[in-house]
């Protein structure tokens, strides 16, 4: 059954590896020999080939790979007036030790502004090389990144004597952003948020009591924050989130089945789309899809981003079959778990079979529903 509205049934985070091409010119950049504008100028030439090649794999929703981004969520957050970077976060993997990195935490010095639109010409330049029967999608940090990392300690006390009026500002700062989209013509938005699927993991847990916060309390906090920022969103913009557990270097921070923030999640969060880790055990079961509405739709990640070797078409299918025990077929897609390249060093697998996962996704996704 075909899909003429996003997500589509084979569908991708956003993410993709960056070309060796992007890397010098970054290198180059951060050595002072090429400035901002001729980085901007390689980006754009590499982007608009990876948009060709992206098209080729079947995939309709077409996003820049996040070229011209380090991480996901820093390049945009550190766009917002208020926001600073320091720090890292634990991780309760084995990450810190085999990478040696651990995600940035971000911290509140100020009053949070929107002083211009991050995304909008960034947009515009996919957009206007995206082709006929794709769509562009645009992937930007959920608010709850400028939350769940830093605690109530990570915000300034003088700027926010209260958190009602920090969750105020942030929803605000992001209305303000998601209108600048939609004025320019964008129509598909992804929030990207870490938070409520480290909400999954035990450690974690542990970690937001030490800093001061209930993680029982938090996935309202965050519902209630994300469902504000959409406030006023036209009907026809559709906005996606995607829970993630962490992505550097084909490791992960975090693990836990869904159940602990299910029926918040899928119950009260104001969203069209669910983009899901499903890849391996880490993510646990099926069973907390029950508490998907009707008028929601959730794209299974089975397919991981972490690891070249291909998954069993057989397997993917029988998987897809079981989550549709929970959530009717019609509802569900299939996409890798997450990006490629959540930062700019990227997952351990080659250009060529980061295109192989991708149109693998879209050979299983043309098989259950044709």
């Amino acid at each position: 059954m075909s899909k003429t509205n996003p997500p589509f049934r084979a569908d991708h985070v956003g993410s993709l590896l960056r070309t060796p091409t992007i890397l010098q010119a970054r290198v180059n950049h951060q050595a002072g020999q090429i400035d901002a504008a001729g980085l901007r100028v390689v980006e754009d030439t590499e982007i608009a080939a990876l948009v060709n090649r992206l098209a080729e794999t079947g995939i309709r929703s077409i996003t820049d790979g996040e070229f011209r981004r380090e991480w996901f969520h820093l390049d945009f957050l550190q766009q917002l007036g208020g926001i600073t970077v320091e720090g890292m976060i634990a991780a309760t993997s084995d990450s810190e030790e085999t990478v040696h990195q651990a995600p940035p935490r971000i911290t509140v010095t100020g009053r949070l502004t929107h002083d211009h639109p991050i995304q909008v010409a960034d947009y515009e330049f996919v957009s206007s090389h995206t082709p006929a029967g794709c769509l562009t999608k645009v992937t930007i940090p959920s608010p709850t990144m400028a939350h769940f990392r830093g605690g109530r300690a990570g915000i300034d006390i003088v700027s926010y004597p209260y958190l009602d009026s920090f969750f105020e500002d942030l929803a605000k700062v992001y209305r303000d952003e998601l209108a600048a989209l939609y004025a320019a013509g964008c129509r598909y938005v992804q929030l990207d948020d870490t938070n409520l699927a480290y909400l999954c993991d035990p450690g974690m847990r542990q970690g937001a009591i030490d800093r001061g916060d209930d993680p029982n309390a938090l996935p309202q906090t965050y519902a209630a924050l994300i469902n504000a920022a959409l406030e006023g969103c036209p009907d026809d913009l559709t906005v996606c989130i995607h829970l993630c557990r962490g992505n550097f270097r084909s490791t992960y921070f975090a693990s836990g089945g869904y159940e602990p923030v299910a029926e918040v999640l899928f119950s009260e969060l104001d969203v069209d789309a669910y983009f899901l880790e499903y890849d391996d055990e880490r993510s646990g079961d099926f069973a907390p899809l029950r508490f998907v509405p009707e008028d929601k739709t959730v794209v299974l990640g089975l397919v991981t981003s972490k690891f070249p070797e291909l998954e069993d078409p057989d397997d993917l299918k029988s998987r897809i079959d079981d989550a549709s025990g929970y959530v009717a077929i019609d509802q569900l897609c299939l996409s890798p778990q997450c990006g490629f390249s959540s930062t700019v060093h990227g997952n351990v697998m080659t250009e060529d079979q980061q295109w192989a996962k991708l149109r693998h996704v879209v050979a299983v996704a043309n098989d259950v529903w044709r």
